[in-house]
């Protein structure tokens, strides 16, 4: 657990008596019950998360588009300016 023998945890345990009083030690480690429950949900929550990605297939990245064979389409008849009038 940590390298501390019994008598320091009895030492931690009297300190933390004094300092917080009978009343509140209960509700302190309530709370720090909880600290750590959410932290384990959490942690295990990211853990399945990289699993996951691990196994899952890399998406695929589209195909590059054929070269240039076709001819580009020519403008339209409309679309040509139309010839200079002859003076």
């Amino acid at each position: 657990m940590l390298g501390l023998s019994g008598g320091e945890l009895i030492l931690i345990a009297v300190v933390a008596l004094v300092l917080f009083g009978a009343n509140k030690i209960p509700t302190f480690m309530k709370g720090l019950g909880q600290g750590i429950k959410e932290f384990k949900k959490a942690s295990g929550d990211v853990q399945n998360e990289l699993e996951r990605a691990m196994h899952e297939e890399p998406p695929r990245r589209p195909s590059p588009p054929p070269a240039a064979a076709q001819p580009a389409p020519a403008a339209p008849a409309s679309a040509q300016p139309a010839p200079a009038p002859k003076a």
